[in-house]
């Protein structure tokens, strides 16, 4: 399993630790990731998801989880997220239909 987001794609990045004498060793700088259970109010169920703590609060600020996956680009999203995207905005359609 990779240490990626599933919401915002935040992953792996790369640096130098620096010590005091200026000596520089590559570092590996990890993702804070949870495994956390959103709420989909749309669809009512409970998704279970692997994100950053950034992600989870970034969720809370737009509204929920619907709300969060309307509104963020598909290109960050890994493909469960997209599937559910998908499944969210068919059923916003539906009803907004009736």
């Amino acid at each position: 399993m990779t240490r990626r987001c599933e919401l915002t794609g935040k992953s792996v990045m790369t640096g130098n630790n620096v010590s005091h004498a200026k000596n520089r060793n590559r570092r590996r700088f990890l993702p804070n990731l949870n495994q956390v259970t959103l709420l989909s109010e749309i669809l009512s169920q409970k998704l279970h998801f692997r994100i950053s703590a950034n992600a989870l609060r970034t969720v809370e600020h737009r509204g929920g989880l619907d709300e969060f996956l309307i509104k963020e680009s598909s290109d960050n999203l890994s493909q469960k997220a997209l599937d559910v995207k998908k499944r969210v905005i068919k059923a916003k359609e539906q009803i907004a239909s009736e």
